[in-house]
């Protein structure tokens, strides 16, 4: 079953009139990064079959004012899980191991949630080492750049938008092994924490003190004019794919098929994640006139999405294409 999208009162009503069905209700803001985030998980959840009986919908908190009323909708995201028309739950923030746990036991099964595997699960120092090292600057922090969660977190991004930094940014809220993992493998208990060619810099006092040193400027990269900046990071390998998620653990089902066939082929590739660069993802749509996601480029060059790699399969092309023997 897919997810639902509930836009009225309407729509509303007609789902929770179903009183022998479960329901797992996102209420959600499209400015809020982490939203989308959730969404994706939820539509994984919804394509489950150990949950066929549960409904899942997405619901606009501020589209339906009443409705959010109704079930005390502060802040989002916030997840709400009903028995027909009672509630028995609520999930306040973006906890993907916590909404499973609790749609699990919605269900009924005795079975853990997994997604079907691809790969063997990664062991947690080396997704740690991986994530730490994946961008030159990259800041683990409570929420995103666009809508941080706490005030630490949003104080280093504004120190960072003072000084011109490039950074990119892991939000701990959506993956709890990482928020606690990470304590560990960096020996520092809290966050922010910011990374620098996979070094640990610190967090928020750290920055602090290097700002006042005149420091920050000299450790910490600037940014690049935009286009620049695009530029480089296309051709930072020969075929370099911009996805949701990473090779690993892709964020949504087309960067996932993406992968799938990319790894077929054997051709080695480099990925970006572009949910951990708001400026990249929206600024590459219009370098690239390409509106959506993921993109592969090969030596530079834009290939296409999707449905173009599908078709270079279908003709036996497309080893030779992501090799660069058509340029």
């Amino acid at each position: 079953m897919s997810l639902q999208d509930i836009k009225t009162a309407d729509d509303f009503k007609a789902i929770i009139s179903k009183k022998t069905r479960s329901h797992v209700l996102h209420f959600w803001a499209p400015w809020a990064p982490q939203c989308e985030q959730m969404n994706e998980v939820l539509e994984e959840l919804a394509k489950d079959s150990h949950h066929e009986s549960i409904t899942f919908a997405k619901v606009k908190a501020e589209s339906v004012p009443d409705i959010s009323l109704q079930y005390k909708i502060a802040a989002v995201p916030t997840f709400i899980f009903l028995k027909g028309d009672s509630v028995i739950d609520r999930l306040d923030g973006a906890h993907v191991p916590e909404l499973r746990k609790k749609v699990k036991a919605l269900a009924g099964s005795s079975a853990t949630y997994m997604t079907p595997p691809t790969a063997p699960k990664e062991e947690l120092n080396t997704k740690l080492k991986r994530l730490t090292n994946s961008a030159p600057c990259i800041l683990f922090m409570k929420g995103t750049p666009e809508e941080p969660r706490c005030g630490f977190s949003k104080q280093t991004v504004a120190m960072f938008s003072k000084h011109n930094i490039e950074f990119s940014s892991f939000n701990i809220l959506a993956d709890e092994e990482v928020r606690q993992g990470l304590k560990e493998y960096s020996d520092w208990p809290t966050y922010p924490q910011l990374y620098v060619n996979g070094e640990l810099i610190g967090g928020l006092d750290i920055l602090k003190e290097m700002e006042t040193n005149e420091e920050l400027d000299k450790v910490l990269p600037r940014k690049q004019d935009l286009n620049q900046r695009l530029k480089s990071l296309i051709s930072q390998a020969p075929c370099m794919l911009f996805m949701k998620g990473d090779r690993e653990a892709p964020r949504c089902g087309f960067s996932k098929s993406l992968i799938a066939i990319l790894n077929d082929t054997g051709v080695q590739y480099g990925t970006f994640d572009i949910l951990g660069d708001e400026e990249v993802r929206q600024g590459l749509k219009i370098y690239s006139d390409w509106p959506t996601y993921p993109q592969i480029y090969v030596n530079g060059d834009l290939i296409g999405g999707l449905d173009i790699i599908k078709e270079l399969k279908a003709s036996d092309e497309l080893t030779s294409t992501l090799k660069g023997e058509h340029n």
